[in-house]
C-alpha cells in the first residue's frame, strides 16, 4: 500500500519502484496531488499467517480528510480532521478505527463532519503523519464490516418504511 491505497508494483528498478495507477484512485485519494520527493507511507501485503499488529486494512480508499486542527503538547498529539464527503460520516464511530494513509488508527472524539485521531510516540516516529501540517489532504479507508452493517441497517430501515 502507498499512502493507504492498493496497488500492484509495476517494476522495480535499483531503488525506483513502480505502479499502475487509474484514474478512480487519483480521484479518490491524495496521490495526484504527490510530488517527487514527497514523503509516503508504504506498506506489504500482509501474509498468511503471519502476526497482524493492528486494524486490518484493505487500502481501498473511501475518501479524504483534510487536516483541519493539530494540538500538540508534552504527552498528547491530537489531529482534527474535515471530511470531503459528509455522507461518509456515518461510517466513522467513536472509538471505531479508521485508515489514515494507510496507519490504522482509533477515531477519538466526532463533531459533524470532523472527527480526531490520537496519536502516540511510536506512531509519529514510523510513519509520515506527523511531518503533515494544516490543510494536508489525507486518504481514509473505513471498515469494510462497520460499511456492510450501515449499509444493511439503512437497508432493513428503508423496507420496514415501505411496509408501514
Amino acid at each position: 500500500m502507498v499512502n493507504g491505497c492498493c496497488l500492484t508494483v509495476a517494476s522495480i528498478d535499483d531503488v525506483f519502484v513502480s505502479f499502475d495507477v487509474i484514474n478512480e484512485t487519483l480521484r479518490i485519494s491524495n496521490l495526484n496531488n504527490l510530488c517527487q520527493g514527497d514523503m509516503v507511507n508504504i506498506e506489504r501485503a500482509a501474509k498468511i499467517n503471519n502476526e497482524v499488529g493492528g486494524h486490518l486494512m484493505s487500502g481501498h480508499v473511501m475518501t479524504t480528510a483534510k487536516i483541519h486542527e493539530i494540538n500538540k503538547s508534552d504527552n498528547s498529539y491530537v489531529l482534527w480532521l474535515k471530511i470531503k464527503d459528509v455522507d461518509k460520516m456515518k461510517y466513522i464511530f467513536h472509538k471505531g478505527f479508521i485508515g489514515i494513509d494507510g496507519i490504522s488508527l482509533t477515531v477519538g472524539n466526532i463533531f459533524e463532519r470532523f472527527f480526531c485521531i490520537f496519536l502516540i510516540p511510536e506512531t509519529l516516529n514510523r510513519t509520515t503523519i506527523g511531518q503533515k501540517s494544516l490543510g494536508y489532504c489525507t486518504n481514509i479507508e473505513v471498515d469494510s464490516n462497520t460499511q456492510v452493517v450501515v449499509h444493511t441497517v439503512e437497508r432493513l430501515l428503508s423496507l420496514k418504511k415501505m411496509l408501514l
